[in-house]
């Protein structure tokens, strides 16, 4: 016995506002027959004692742990800078030079 008969095909075609003919309900009615059935067997199969899971695999993190390491001074990191002021970079004003 399907799943899904010809005549709900039609009843749902009609919901979803779809306008299908009589070789696209018995096509349809087919693939969803399919559809149903193989969800079916695929709920058959899900055991209570298989946790759900995301992912087959087991996936962890891969970064590198945080470890505080030495940086640069404020004097390295200037030495290269063409301007400095007050120990920041120094750039050219580009806005509100007119007021």
């Amino acid at each position: 016995m399907p799943a899904i008969s010809r005549d709900e095909v039609a009843h749902l075609a009609r919901l979803s506002r779809l306008a299908l003919t009589e070789a696209e309900l018995d096509e349809f009615a087919g693939q969803l027959d399919s559809i149903l059935s193989h969800v079916k067997a695929v709920s058959e199969v899900a055991a209570d004692d298989v946790p759900p899971t995301a992912n087959p695999n087991p996936v962890s993190n891969v970064t590198r742990p945080d470890v505080i390491v030495p940086g640069l001074t404020p004097e390295q990191a200037l030495s290269g800078a063409p301007a400095v002021e007050e120990d920041r970079f120094s750039v050219p004003q580009i806005l509100g030079e007119g007021e």
